[in-house]
């Protein structure tokens, strides 16, 4: 048995400290974690025992054995089990399906019938009965509170649901008490390794922030070049920050494109937050790019002066690495099989949890969160308990899974201590839909008609002849200085991009999607800025990524067809801040053009069809967004019930599988090397995430968000097996082929090795 001086150990020695890691030191420290955490949603005492149960099973002689040939081996998977002691005690002591929480917290939360089939092999005469009863006894000479007196307490409100939603309720609680153990597991674990202690934040003080905040938002507004529509921005600002004051809850944001949505939405969070002692703010977008740009904003605002020795108040988390794939992308040899399992549990340790004050992620992370059953995405929900949720550009949720995620929204309204803001130019009818019936809907903007009436700056055209073709677009725009061009796909904005770098005269033809690396898009908006502010020619061609929250103002602005509320989100970035008469958007819809697949966006288009074009509405029109949304929503059944059922039996893997905000598959996220500077600071990085004898924490994945593009899955394990791309860590793969300076990963390039942009 592989113990010193009576000792058992939870881990291996550290690289860094020589020492391995107590299973006593490791338990306590999970639990004493894992307590504070679930003191926030009031279940400290029920999430501190789960906690320290979760490895009770590391007491046995067999996997104290396996950890010393794992050691041997230089690192790697021990290969004895371990869950069902801590399983068996969970069952004994609360109820079955929180024994879920400690049978799931390395591969994942488990339906219940597999639950049930695990714990009687914990039994007496099950298969793991000795082992169980054997690791229990070890463990209770040096933790008996792991024979609880008395038994922890389950939180009160779950009695107080009404009974036909009380599985709901249990289902969220469970997800949230998953996040504690997980995280409390991964943040003991990681200090091990790293031979330090435990990395916690303290507490944010939300007033101090109020202050900042307010204080350099004056400051840059003094800098800025006056506006016809300053006064209605500051209007907004005003009424958002009035209405922190009001209780928690669900708020609506209902200002048009231009309005200073972005500096409102912070103003009220920070204040709601400081004025009800929450602890963090958490801002949710639909895309990337606005991502980017937001975090650059409140990072100027809310970050402490570089040099003072502070951590970032703000946290920009947009990786879409999937650290819990259950199994490599296609395409890989044996031998890169063989290392990607070897590495894989060390590598989830490196999962965001979202401990700063101030988040800005993407919508997908948030809910694929909410809604995954895999350790590395839940270790971040708990951190949403006390906290203002802010659902940018909301309309933007897919349709198909409205009904779950608001109804867990809803849960965390009422359960959880959360207010939840929603933000859009085109609010969509969430209070129609059942699951938000009854939910006090508060408003920030008294009057969105008469708001929406001031600020509107554009005229549209349409273009819908059998005449239209992107090529054709591409010649009409290539007529006018200044020019924004929004496709529906990443084909048609690279294709675009090419009619337009021929035909145009003068000025610079730019290209954006997501197909181009964080950094490479960071630049290019910036390079846009500069050419606008300087009146000088410019012709932008880019996928949606640029039509909700991307601050840019162009004279004239082309989008193709899409679905209403995308029409007049592009339109947001014609004449922004009213220094012309109008502004003038052309809606086109080109022959042969494509459209995201999906049944979802093909109800949209349906909808939008019906209520506007050449003589119907504009999509700025609110009556018309009001009857479009119901129809919208009437052609497609069900808007995701069906993982409300399963939510109810709780069967967590197949929320999971149902739940996909991104329905035509799936993006692999892509390190690309676009410079030759960046290389030395890449490779150290990727490094880290290959080398499972030393886990890392979230920075590293973190420092290379900037250097990630997306390729579909199917062109990511076509690159796999062709050698031009390798695999680093669950789906993010490194890419060792062509980069374009312009558009990136371009679809349509034909792959060559020597061109390759570094």
């Amino acid at each position: 048995m592989f113990v010193s001086n009576g000792q058992l150990y939870a881990h291996s020695r550290s690289a860094v400290s020589g020492h391995r890691h107590a299973l006593e030191e490791h338990l306590r420290g999970s639990a004493e974690l894992a307590g504070r955490f679930g003191e926030v949603f009031g279940a400290g005492e029920l999430a501190a025992y789960l906690a320290l149960i979760h490895d009770v099973g590391k007491g046995s002689c067999l996997w104290q054995d396996r950890l010393r040939e794992a050691e041997r081996r230089g690192g790697g998977r021990v290969g004895a089990p371990h869950k069902h002691a801590g399983t068996l005690l969970a069952d004994r002591y609360t109820q079955l399906a929180f024994g879920a929480v400690v049978f799931g917290h390395h591969g994942g939360l488990p339906d219940m019938d597999k639950l049930r089939t695990e714990l009687v092999k914990a039994q007496p005469g099950g298969e793991h009965a000795e082992l169980v009863e054997e690791a229990v006894r070890a463990v209770e000479q040096t933790v008996p509170q792991i024979h609880p007196e008395p038994r922890p307490g389950i939180p009160a409100w779950l009695g107080d649901v009404p009974k036909a939603e009380r599985r709901l309720g249990l289902d969220l609680l469970l997800r949230m008490l998953f996040s504690c153990v997980v995280d409390a597991d991964f943040l003991d674990t990681a200090a091990h390794f790293e031979g330090a202690a435990v990395r916690l934040r303290a507490p944010a003080d939300m007033g101090v922030l109020v202050e900042r905040y307010e204080k350099r938002r004056a400051a840059v507004l003094a800098r800025r070049e006056p506006s016809p529509v300053d006064g209605v921005r500051q209007a907004v600002y005003e009424q958002a920050c009035a209405a922190a004051s009001g209780r928690p809850g669900a708020y609506v944001l209902h200002v048009p494109t231009g309005g200073a949505k972005t500096l409102a939405a912070g103003g009220f969070a920070l204040r709601h937050a400081a004025m009800h002692g929450m602890r963090r703010v958490v801002l949710a977008v639909p895309y990337i790019s606005i991502t980017e740009q937001n975090a650059g904003v409140y990072r100027d605002l809310l970050d402490p002066e570089p040099g003072s020795g502070q951590e970032a108040v703000v946290l920009e988390h947009h990786s879409a690495v999937d650290l819990d794939a259950e199994a490599p992308l296609g395409g890989l040899s044996p031998e890169q099989q063989a290392q990607w399992e070897r590495r894989a549990h060390a590598a989830r340790l490196a999962a965001e949890n979202w401990d700063a004050p101030f988040v800005v992620t993407t919508t997908v992370r948030l809910f694929e969160s909410l809604f995954s059953h895999k350790p590395s995405a839940m270790r971040r929900l708990h951190n949403l308990a006390g906290s203002v949720i802010v659902l940018d550009e909301v309309q933007a949720l897919p349709d198909r899974l409205l009904t779950p995620i608001l109804s867990v929204l809803r849960g965390l309204v009422d359960h959880f201590g959360v207010t939840v803001l929603l933000v859009s130019a085109t609010q969509p009818s969430f209070w129609q839909l059942p699951r938000w019936q009854g939910l006090e809907r508060r408003v920030i903007v008294d009057d969105p008609a008469a708001l929406f009436e001031q600020l509107r700056r554009v005229r549209y055209e349409w273009r819908t002849g059998e005449d239209v073709t992107l090529e054709s677009i591409a010649a009409e725009a290539a007529g006018h200085r200044q020019v924004l061009t929004v496709a529906a796909t990443t084909k048609d904005t690279a294709r675009l991009h090419r009619h337009l770098d021929a035909m145009t005269a003068e000025g610079e033809v730019l290209h954006l999607s997501t197909r181009m690396t964080g950094a490479h898009r960071r630049e290019v908006i910036a390079r846009v800025k500069e050419l606008l502010a300087a009146n000088l020619p410019v012709q932008v061609v880019s996928t949606n990524l640029i039509e909700a929250g991307v601050d840019l103002d162009f004279p004239r602005v082309y989008r193709a067809w899409a679905p209403a509320e995308s029409m007049q989100q592009a339109a947001g970035r014609c004449n922004r801040d009213g220094r012309l008469d109008s502004g003038t958007v052309v809606i086109f819809r080109p022959q042969g053009g494509g459209q995201p697949q999906g049944t979802e966006y093909r109800a949209a288009v349906q909808a939008s069809d019906t209520f506007f074009g050449p003589q119907l509405a504009y999509p700025d029109d609110l009556d018309a967004l009001e009857r479009y949304y119901p129809v919208r929503y009437a052609l497609q059944p069900g808007l995701g019930e069906e993982i409300e059922d399963l939510r109810r039996r709780l069967d967590f893997p197949k929320v999971d599988r149902a739940f996909q905000m991104i329905e035509d598959g799936y993006s692999v996220p892509v390190i690309v090397i676009r410079r030759k500077a960046d290389r030395e600071a890449i490779e150290t990085s990727v490094a880290r995430l290959l080398d499972p004898s030393r886990p890392c924490g979230p920075e590293v994945l973190r420092s290379l968000q900037q250097h990630t593009a997306s390729l579909p899955r199917h062109e990511a394990e076509a690159a796999l097996r062709s050698g031009l791309a390798t695999p680093v860590t669950g789906d993010l793969i490194w890419w060792h082929g062509a980069y374009h300076e312009w558009r990136g990963l371009d679809p349509d390039d034909v792959e060559d090795r020597g061109s390759f942009v570094c």
